[in-house]
């Protein structure tokens, strides 16, 4: 190790954590902290003091009992592809690392469910469960880590089916501020013992306590699926169609809105040729493959009747794998298509009866504050995204982009929704933390907070305001 300025002060605790890990498990390296600054968000980058990579929750409880004494800040790190700033460690301090606790520690089959350690990737995980003919639902889309979808109730293409990962996940053990473990919630999936701690810490984004084991619950993976792709005049009637689709009852895996600007970055992709327009994609699987073609027949029906100008069921595996990959990439090709931009991403969500005004009221205010960007969604579940670009010294361009995440956020709150549907807290929305919860609510979050981390090391200044 090297030693550092920015860690001098820490001497006395560096030969306390390296008894706990050794050597080689910790780093106060420049290039070490440099990696742990940020994740895929635009917020700005605070360098840690200190990286540890535990392997075991004995070593995770040493580790937070010491550092609880020494009042340092501890963020949990998984893969580092939230976009909100939650694991920024905005207050330096210590990163515990979750990379090498990655393993699935027991693949329960017959009843669909698996329990694994916080370190372990969510596409990695699928591939190893898909032998038994099984996958976990929520879809981020990046290979998050399950710690950290289960910090931040991580949603994604599958929600509307399945729910997002709160809906998902059965039992956790957990370590406390103090170092103490507990396990929360049971393999029944029926459960109604006590307060229900599970659910308090999934979302709590590593602010209440570290999650170190999660037993999740999985589903079958479907034998008949079919892709449907179609375009409409404008993205009000497109988002229309989502509620009647919603609203006849029918069960899609996956239904998507893309406005034009999003389907032709979309295009940039290799193979790609879809009409620029406002697009739902979507996805529907059955038990078998004629009540699989009831089930579209029904869909086109009802596209057909909303102006849809192109409609194409019937997408082949290796076609649809191609377009749900492009969708998880979505974001990565929208940054190539503005090199050099700064970037405001959107976040809200409503009651799906609404998502048609939530809809028409971004792309207002995009188009008339001429913002360059996109409008996207998991339209199923009433989760809007938007993304503005622009360059980093234009000041107005700046200004707008921030409007329009204000305006968004409002609409969504009048409208009985949400300022972020899986984003997460982080950094961004804590502003609106009062507006949409109230004084009460957020009084009774702080006492929560005050009694599970009373000396506030676990991941400081997210989620609540210190200051408010």
């Amino acid at each position: 190790m090297k030693s550092t300025e920015a860690v001098s002060d820490l001497s006395t605790i560096l030969p306390v954590l390296q008894a706990i890990v050794g050597p080689e498990r910790l780093s106060i390296a420049q290039a070490d902290r440099a990696q742990h600054a940020r994740d895929q968000s635009a917020h700005a980058e605070h360098l840690p003091d200190i990286i540890i990579w535990p392997k075991t929750t004995a070593e995770v409880s040493a580790i937070l009992s010491c550092a609880n004494e020494a009042r340092l800040p501890v963020t949990a790190w998984g893969a580092g592809t939230s976009i909100e700033g939650n694991p920024i460690p905005v207050f330096g301090g210590l990163v515990l690392d979750f990379q090498q606790m990655n393993q699935i520690l027991a693949v329960h089959e017959t009843d669909f469910q698996v329990t694994v350690q916080p370190g372990m990737l969510y596409k990695d995980m699928n591939k190893a469960l898909a032998q038994f003919g099984l996958f976990f639902a929520p879809d981020p889309g990046a290979n998050a880590s399950i710690g950290g979808m289960v910090a931040n109730n991580a949603a994604g293409i599958r929600t509307v089916k399945y729910g997002a990962t709160r809906d998902n996940v059965l039992a956790l053990e957990v370590v406390l501020a103090s170092g103490e473990a507990l396990r929360t919630g049971a393999r029944s999936v029926k459960q109604s013992a006590g307060y229900d701690l599970t659910h308090l810490f999934v979302g709590s984004e590593g602010t209440l306590g570290i999650v170190t084991e999660a037993t999740l619950k999985l589903a079958p993976l479907p034998e008949h699926f079919s892709a449907v792709i179609a375009a409409f005049p404008t993205v009000e009637i497109a988002a229309e169609v989502v509620f009647a689709i919603i609203g006849s009852g029918l069960g899609p895996a996956a239904l998507e809105l893309l406005d034009p600007q999003a389907i032709a970055i979309l295009n940039t992709e290799a193979d790609f040729d879809l009409a620029v327009a406002p697009t739902l994609f979507m996805e529907f699987n059955g038990p078998s493959e004629a009540s699989l073609a009831e089930e579209l027949a029904l869909v086109e029906s009802i596209c057909r009747e909303n102006e849809c100008q192109r409609f194409q069921s019937g997408v082949g595996r290796e076609a649809r794998n191609q377009l749900w990959r492009a969708r998880h990439r979505f974001f990565e090709t929208s940054l190539r298509c503005y090199p050099g931009q700064d970037y405001r991403l959107t976040d809200v969500a409503v009651p799906i009866s609404r998502f048609p005004t939530l809809v028409a009221a971004a792309n207002e205010i995009m188009t008339r504050l001429g913002c360059q960007g996109n409008i996207i969604g998991h339209a199923g579940d009433g989760n809007l995204h938007t993304a503005i670009f622009f360059p980093p010294n234009d000041a107005q361009a700046r200004a707008h982009a921030d409007q329009v995440n204000d305006y968004l956020v409002e609409q969504a709150l009048a409208l009985g929704g949400t300022c972020t549907g899986e984003h997460g807290v982080g950094l961004g929305k804590q502003k609106y933390m009062l507006a949409e919860h109230g004084p009460v609510a957020l009084k009774l979050m702080r006492q929560l907070k005050a009694t599970l981390d009373p000396n506030g090391i676990l991941n400081p200044g997210k989620v609540i305001a210190l200051n408010v």
